[in-house]
């Protein structure tokens, strides 16, 4: 099922011209509607699912049914984001709630390189090896189909 908005709890990211949900979802699914100044998902048959607009809404006014892998059918979740990490709370449908907690991320806020700290690799987008390999995986030297 895809995001849907709580009309009640969203307050349009306070007037601003772009919503958190519009900045953070990688389809450019959320639209703000500037009359009732309320974010909704323009095309909700093209939603990944990811959970982005859920975990970053300021009011959590996003919702996304939860996979079936973690809260089985009838129960919902909802993420609380702090400043270090993620509470995944999930109410089962006897009542039962249980909390989940996880880190944001593991390096510290601009700190992350975007190679891994590999270094790039000889690969090109004429052949077959990745960005940071060999290095990534851990080999002097990759085979190829022409080798």
């Amino acid at each position: 099922m895809p995001s849907f908005v709580i009309d009640e709890k969203c307050d349009g990211c306070k007037g601003g011209d772009k919503t958190a949900c519009m900045y953070i979802c990688p389809n450019d699914l959320m639209v703000l509607d500037v009359d009732r100044m309320k974010a909704y998902n323009s095309e909700p048959d093209m939603c990944w699912e990811c959970f982005n607009c859920v975990k970053i809404c300021p009011t959590q006014a996003v919702e996304v049914r939860g996979y079936a892998d973690f809260t089985p059918l009838g129960a919902s979740v909802m993420p609380m984001r702090g400043s270090e990490d993620i509470m995944w709370t999930v109410k089962f449908r006897g009542g039962t709630i249980k909390r989940f907690k996880f880190p944001i991320r593991t390096t510290p806020e601009g700190e992350a390189k975007p190679d891994g700290g590999f270094g790039v690799g000889p690969g090109t987008l004429n052949d077959q090896l990745l960005f940071t390999e060999p290095a990534s995986l851990k080999a002097d030297k990759l085979w190829t189909l022409g080798d």
